[in-house]
């Protein structure tokens, strides 16, 4: 259902208001149980993966191009702007002209994902961008699956989608069911635990893989500032860290993902 909308603020396009305030968007899309993708790939990507969209905001040279997504799905309204209003609309510039507001699907569980053999596992890593990456990162790099601690944030969320290239519908993930008790259910499950840590006695990550790679792995990963918690570095099987040098002590915590990935894929 095409739709031509010429004013900003037209009440129709309410899901894709200040898509720059990430508490606005936050509040919004857990509320509405909805997100936004951004892009032809993505939003192809977001309705393959089983997400039923709920309206489409295309620039009129994105209509032909996305046809076979929107023209099957007649009572999905298709609002189409200038690239200068849906700029005016979100508050940044949408270089693709292509965004879609899509409800959630039913998430997974972390039982859905005990099954799988090599799972990164993230502790309240709030950024979205550092989420977004580390699910890239695992999925491009062969792993499994991500679990997410419950402050992590919003793989979800449209920068988180948009960094991922989309991979957060590709590679399965979801939220651990207990904080305290989630390294302990992994180990459970037949998993070594490994933590990626700057602790006095962190092995060097090549040295840990020299020893042999174990065949169910979950690495572990926490924030840039804090890193991962006492609790969840004394729940690890065991400390790797990544060796460094010229005076820098860490990686982003979304490269030192990536390397610790590749090491032990």
């Amino acid at each position: 259902m095409l739709i031509q909308v010429t004013q900003a603020d037209d009440a129709r396009l309410s899901d894709y208001v200040r898509l720059r305030d990430a508490s606005l968007r936050r509040s919004l899309e857990a509320e509405r149980g909805l997100f936004i993708a951004e892009g032809e790939k993505v939003i192809r990507r977001a309705v393959a993966a089983g997400h039923a969209p709920r309206s489409f905001l295309l620039a009129e040279r994105w209509l032909e191009g996305l046809a076979d997504v929107w023209r099957p799905r007649p009572d999905v309204p298709v609002y189409v702007v200038t690239e200068a209003l849906a700029e005016q609309v979100t508050g940044f510039h949408v270089h693709r002209g292509a965004l879609a507001s899509l409800h959630r699907a039913p998430p997974a569980s972390m039982g859905d994902l005990l099954g799988l053999r090599r799972l990164v596992v993230a502790e309240d890593i709030v950024d979205h961008t550092n989420v977004g990456a580390i699910i890239r990162c695992a999925a491009g790099l062969g792993w499994d699956g991500v679990l997410l601690a419950p402050r992590a944030a919003d793989p979800l969320y449209r920068r988180a989608v948009k960094v991922s290239m989309g991979t957060v519908f590709a590679l399965p993930w979801a939220r651990v069911d207990d904080w305290a008790d989630a390294l302990p259910a992994l180990r459970a499950a037949g998993f070594t635990v490994v933590a990626l840590a700057l602790t006095p006695d962190a092995v060097p990550l090549d040295e840990f893989v020299a020893a042999g790679v174990p065949g169910k792995l979950a690495l572990v990963v926490g924030t840039e500032g804090a890193g991962l918690s006492a609790t969840w570095i004394g729940q690890a099987d065991a400390v790797v860290s990544i060796p460094m040098n010229a005076g820098v002590d860490s990686l982003n915590v979304a490269a030192a993902t990536a390397v610790g990935c590749w090491a032990l894929r």
